[in-house]
């Protein structure tokens, strides 16, 4: 299906874009992708990484705030994956008209262009954070989740769809808890800071969130949320594995943080449907029609929630030892 087409990343330099492009060109035959971002540096740096591929790569410079350079970025673009996003946390708190801006305004943006420039499909990256929110990052995400769940609506007779990939922190992203610690015992440090010895996470690598994106660009129907099963892990275990009999100072939850992240409510539970390696949450809307759901599903429960905390698969500190050799610092 995604082969011989055309499409087009925002942020397409960060963490994921970089992990998804390179997974396009290995595993697929694209006519064209299209690299929208605004840091000129990493788009020269990503041109020179990816020199033999110069014939099908198109490098945009453009933000996602800006409609009339995302419609002429749109021409002709079968797929759009929206990545762009303000994510750090407390530049969204001090920051909040600007993450308003990007997260919000800008993904009313990508919806407005997909439609009029006969996009096929998009598909949205939200975040655990959009979750039952508590930080202004988490609040923006969950519009734009809303927003891009309702787009469906206005499509019309358009032959166009809307979907969203829900996971939490990518391990050995930028800003999370691996790079963190890692550079704590690069300079000498033996102890590794907890803010909470009860936190969970879930772990993705950035392998699994491309899959889960083209699983939802392969088999979206339009208004679909898809959550993959993963596994939980500790954060004292995860320190333990990274530097084994640390100290592990507890310093307090930070603002804005979470004890566990939460990937489907309980409010959401109604209308979830669980497959072999995914969740999909499904609208409730009046525009959407039930022979939609994908085959091969099962109705949750009443009151099931997916979260870290209480997840039926975990990680052990060996188990941790073994993935963390495997990953590097987006």
């Amino acid at each position: 299906m995604l082969n011989n087409k055309t499409i087009l990343v925002t942020g397409g330099t960060g963490s994921f874009g970089n992990e998804f492009i390179k997974y396009m060109l290995e595993h697929y035959n694209p006519k064209k992708i299209i690299i929208y971002s605004r840091d000129e540096y990493k788009q020269f740096v990503m041109a020179e990484k990816l020199k033999e591929y110069r014939s099908i790569l198109r490098f945009f410079i453009g933000d996602v705030r800006d409609k009339n350079r995302l419609y002429r970025a749109f021409d002709g673009v079968d797929y759009v994956v929206h990545a762009a996003a303000l994510k750090q946390v407390p530049a969204c708190e001090y920051n909040p008209i600007e993450a308003i801006k990007t997260n919000i305004n800008g993904a009313m943006n990508i919806i407005d262009a997909a439609l009029d420039c006969g996009v096929k499909k998009v598909v949205a990256l939200s975040t655990d954070k959009a979750v039952n929110p508590i930080n202004l990052y988490g609040g923006t995400k969950l519009v734009s989740d809303k927003l891009f769940v309702s787009a469906n609506a206005y499509a019309g007779t358009k032959n166009v769809c809307f979907s969203v990939v829900r996971y939490g922190n990518v391990a050995g992203s930028r800003g999370s808890v691996i790079p963190f610690f890692r550079n704590i015992i690069a300079n000498g440090g033996k102890d590794l800071p907890i803010t909470d010895y009860r936190m969970t996470r879930f772990w993705i690598s950035l392998e699994e969130g491309v899959q889960l994106v083209i699983k939802a660009l392969e088999e979206s129907k339009g208004g679909e949320t898809f959550i993959s099963k993963i596994p939980s892990f500790k954060i004292t275990d995860l320190a333990q594995a990274i530097l084994p009999g640390c100290n592990m100072p507890e310093v307090g939850i930070r603002e804005g943080e979470k004890l566990h992240e939460i990937m489907v409510t309980r409010e959401d539970a109604m209308n979830t449907y669980e497959y072999e390696k995914h969740f999909i949450i499904y609208p409730h809307m009046e525009w959407w029609n039930h022979d939609k759901i994908q085959p091969g599903g099962k109705k949750i429960e009443q009151g099931f929630e997916y979260s870290s905390g209480t997840n039926t698969e975990w990680l052990s500190i060996d188990d941790l030892k073994v993935l963390l050799n495997n990953v590097e610092v987006h």
